[in-house]
């Protein structure tokens, strides 16, 4: 089972290092104590501890769709020629980058400072994992 130090947990849930020990003190987040006797997270606790938390910006958008993988966020910006665009967003800590026709960004009013939601649907989603220190995966 993967295993984090609290300063990677922290990093994961773009918190610091203290408030991670303090969801550990107060009982929000599992933890245990390793062979060197430091306090680590379990992978799996510290997934669920995600799913929880994970309640963003409610999505401005009141409507049905079967893309589930909405990140509402900001217009960062947004650069145009005559035809197309890239319209980046900031998305809590995810930088999103979409490119479209000038002309929906101007349909849409998409501008620097603009609330937004980025709608993925793919068929095709890449994972990776770090390698491990001995190079085996």
């Amino acid at each position: 089972m993967t295993a984090f130090r609290i300063r990677d947990a922290a990093r994961l849930l773009s918190v610091s290092d203290d408030t991670v020990r303090r969801w550990i003190d107060g009982g929000q987040l599992a933890a245990r104590r390793d062979e060197s006797g430091r306090r680590i997270v379990d992978g799996v606790d510290l997934a669920a501890h995600l799913t929880r938390a994970s309640g963003g910006p409610d999505d401005p958008l009141e409507r049905s769709s079967s893309a589930r993988n909405r990140f509402v966020g900001i217009v960062t910006a947004v650069t145009s020629d005559t035809v197309m665009s890239q319209v980046e967003m900031q998305c809590g800590p995810h930088r999103v980058v979409s490119l479209m026709s000038t002309e929906a960004v101007r349909e849409l009013g998409l501008e620097v400072g603009s609330l937004a939601t980025a709608i993925v649907k793919a068929t095709t989603v890449i994972v990776e994992t770090p390698r491990s220190s001995d190079g085996a995966r």
